[in-house]
Order: structure tokens, then C-alpha cells, then sequence
């Protein structure tokens, strides 16, 4: 019965999260909506805080390790490129509500508390991404240097293809993923 408890205040802090947003919500809120007291919110979760960040690294936890493999250079670029869209599309496709949050949460303002509790996922998004470019540019000399900046665009690429394709304007398939990696790529080789 614990774990169902918490898992069930783990899925209606999400939904209220996705639909509202973290500052909106109070623990109150939450907890009615879970069919829990405070004090078993706080049990598992120490805090709103606390359950955002526990929401966030268990639920994202999956598709921070189907990055990690993804990001692996093994010679082939565009290869890697694709790999790493369909870990994303993957992940929005299967965690649409958590993909929104995630997104949300990254574009509020830096000093609030929910933005620092995605930063570290986000960062490690970051930090994947642009170590698969800093090992291609060994292949690909004039991308030396550009691996930031060629991370967080790829990877706003790809937050926005799916963001898309969540709206109902798009798919989230090896083709979309295709797609993304060339329009990308146009400009990074040159």
C-alpha cells in the first residue's frame, strides 16, 4: 500500500503540475487530490520541492538512460543524431504530461524553485549531448569549439519537434526523427 500511495501522489502532483503549473498548485490541493493527509505527503516527499524533484528524477529516469546510450559517438554522426531524436520522441510520446512539465519548467523564470529543480536534468541533457559533439568533431575539425551551442540547438530542435507533434501537428516517428536530424544537420558540416 505505501508504494501505491506514493505513486498516486507522484501522478496527481504531474497532472496537477502540467495543468496549472508548480507555483499554482499547493500541497493542499494536491493531497485532496491524492486522497492523503499532509503528513503522509510530507512522510514520503519532505516537501512540495521534494516531490517535484522525486517526480522529475524517477519519472525522467528512463529516458535520461536511453540518452546516455544514444549519445554514445561510435564514428557516424547523423547515426547518433537520430538515436538521440528517438530517445527524445520516445520519451514524449510516452510521458507526454512529464515532457510538457519539464519544457514548462525550463522557460520560467531562473531564481523560482521549480526551474532549479529541472536544471540538473536538464544539464545532464546538456552535458550528454555536447560530449557526442566535442568526440565528432575529431571527425568533423571545423565543429571544434561550436559543441555548446550546437547541444542546446539540437536539443531545441528536438523539444520543439515534439512539442509539435504533442499538439497534434506532427508524428513522432524514425521519419520525424530524420527529418529533424537533417534540418539540423544543414548547417553544422559547413
Amino acid at each position: 500500500m505505501e508504494r501505491d500511495n506514493r505513486a498516486h501522489i507522484l501522478d496527481q502532483a504531474l497532472q496537477l503540475f502540467a495543468a496549472r503549473g508548480y507555483d499554482a498548485v499547493g500541497v493542499q490541493e494536491i493531497c485532496a487530490a491524492s486522497g492523503v493527509t499532509k503528513p503522509t505527503l510530507y512522510h514520503y516527499f519532505g516537501s512540495k520541492r521534494g516531490l517535484l524533484d522525486s517526480l522529475v528524477k524517477e519519472r525522467s529516469a528512463p529516458f535520461r538512460a536511453a540518452l546516455a546510450e544514444a549519445t554514445a559517438y561510435a564514428g557516424d554522426l547523423p547515426v547518433s543524431l537520430e538515436r538521440i531524436a528517438l530517445a527524445y520522441f520516445d520519451f514524449a510520446a510516452r510521458q507526454p504530461l512529464l515532457f510538457r512539465l519539464l519544457i514548462a519548467l525550463w522557460f520560467i523564470v531562473p531564481n523560482s524553485e521549480a526551474f532549479h529543480v529541472v536544471l540538473a536534468t536538464n544539464a545532464e541533457q546538456q552535458r550528454l549531448v555536447e560530449n557526442l559533439f566535442e568526440q565528432a568533431a575529431a571527425d568533423h575539425g571545423n565543429m571544434r569549439g561550436r559543441h555548446r551551442i550546437y547541444a542546446a540547438t539540437f536539443i531545441g530542435a528536438l523539444n520543439t519537434y515534439a512539442g509539435i507533434a504533442l499538439n497534434g501537428y506532427g508524428q513522432l516517428d524514425v521519419e520525424a526523427a530524420r527529418q529533424a536530424v537533417r534540418q539540423f544537420s544543414y548547417g553544422i558540416y559547413s
